[in-house]
């Protein structure tokens, strides 16, 4: 192999190595974002709960 064919190589494989650096650091940020979204809508979910729950309450009293 000649010294030319190694050295492009050598800087395919750094290249590929930087690039599956940053996919990481990427996934790991994606992972972040998605784990706080998930808290979110759970939030929303029990406020919208606690909302429903308060208007079965007024048709509670209503028919009563």
């Amino acid at each position: 192999m000649s010294l030319e064919l190694f050295n492009q190589l050598e800087q395919k494989i750094t290249h590929t190595v930087e690039a599956l650096e940053l996919l990481k650091l990427e996934n790991e940020e994606l992972r972040d974002e998605n784990a706080k979204l998930s808290q979110e809508r759970e939030e929303w979910e029990r406020r919208l709960q606690g909302v429903l729950s308060k208007f079965e309450g007024m048709d509670d009293v209503n028919a009563s």
